[in-house]
């Protein structure tokens, strides 16, 4: 290992010694990271094998490209590239990773060892990253990406252990979205017998969010989807009292759905992974109410000027993706509910 040179003896805990351009931004604004493996003191190198990418930044290179695999591996190959980083230059988001420590940095505050298998809870968007081997065993057509390469943890990254009783494909997926049911859980203990509507509620972050709803005391939950596949393995799941077909870009029709549910709902969270959701949110909470967007195709301007156009007093809030303890409150929610893992293993599936 090369001796540290004095600018080298300590980094930034949030990474503002990888960024290369532009200057003086954290590493999630910047257009380029510097992914060089030799470690900082408080960094950890980690052996990447698996990516899952986020289900908005997905969806959008899949549609543009209409659907051709190798055309979506060749993108995801030229961000990483080009950027350092994996980081959908459209929707601006990334996903998270699993892998193995590699290397631990002699000041690195994160407890990690050598050898340990972890998923990281922050987002690739922010991650230095490298692939090495052109994404050779991905054929495009899903969003866990295995693959091989290393990644960069800063100090205050997070990562968590991979428990032994799920598989690391379940697990990835599950920790891919685990902010989402512990910040529904936070927001719902915060009402008296709230009613609850999950928008995309048949997808990973739905599920668990109406799961996390249920157990922090929602007395009523209403779950929206968009097509009758969907619905169908949501009423078998037994996730909600009550499932609904609409289209959540259809402000009214989905404040209508929602109203004949039993809304309007106290609680509204957004999982969708589509534009245009903002405004139906906002018609179907009520007065009073929360809006938590989860999803990263939302546009916060439109949200916010949508509330004021319809003079809505309700309370907005962007899911960050981070509360205390959420990696496992989300794992023992798939442990508990049956109907959750099912979902998760039929997204996988298919």
């Amino acid at each position: 290992m090369p001796v540290l040179t004095p600018s080298r003896r300590a980094g930034s805990p949030v990474g503002l010694h990888r960024v290369l351009e532009p200057s003086g931004v954290l590493p999630q604004a910047a257009t380029r990271l510097d992914t060089q493996a030799e470690l900082w003191p408080d960094e950890v190198r980690v052996r990447v094998d698996r990516l899952n990418l986020d289900a908005a930044s997905f969806r959008q290179l899949r549609e543009a490209h209409g659907g051709d695999g190798d055309a979506v591996r060749r993108a995801v190959l030229e961000i990483v590239r080009e950027r350092g980083k994996m980081q959908n230059p459209v929707t601006g988001s990334g996903g998270m990773l699993v892998g193995t420590v590699e290397e631990v940095g002699s000041d690195s505050p994160l407890g990690l060892r050598p050898g340990d298998r972890i998923a990281t809870l922050v987002s690739l968007t922010l991650t230095p990253l490298v692939i090495s081997d052109d994404l050779a065993r991905w054929d495009g057509g899903s969003e866990q990406v295995p693959c091989e390469g290393y990644a960069i943890l800063f100090g205050r990254s997070i990562a968590a252990k991979l428990p032994d009783d799920l598989p690391a494909q379940l697990a990835l997926a599950v920790m891919d979205v685990c902010g989402a049911p512990a910040l529904t859980a936070r927001v719902v203990a915060g009402y008296a017998s709230p009613t609850v509507s999950v928008i995309g509620a048949a997808g990973k972050s739905g599920s668990l969010a109406l799961a996390a709803a249920r157990r922090a005391g929602a007395a009523r939950t209403i779950g929206v989807v968009p097509i009758d596949a969907e619905a169908y393995a949501l009423e078998d799941a037994g996730l909600a009292d009550t499932v609904v077909l609409a289209d959540a870009r259809d402000p009214v029709a989905l404040s209508d759905a929602v109203a004949k549910a039993g809304g309007p709902a106290d609680v509204t969270v957004v999982c969708v992974d589509v534009p245009g959701c903002e405004g139906g949110a906002i018609l179907a909470t009520a007065a009073g109410g929360t809006v938590v967007f989860f999803s990263m195709a939302t546009s916060f301007s439109a949200a916010a000027l949508g509330a004021e156009g319809l003079a809505a007093d309700v309370t907005m809030l962007i899911g960050n993706g981070y509360v205390p303890g959420h990696a496992e409150y989300a794992l023992s929610l798939v442990r508990a509910e049956s109907g959750v893992r099912t979902l998760f293993e039929a997204r996988m599936g298919a």
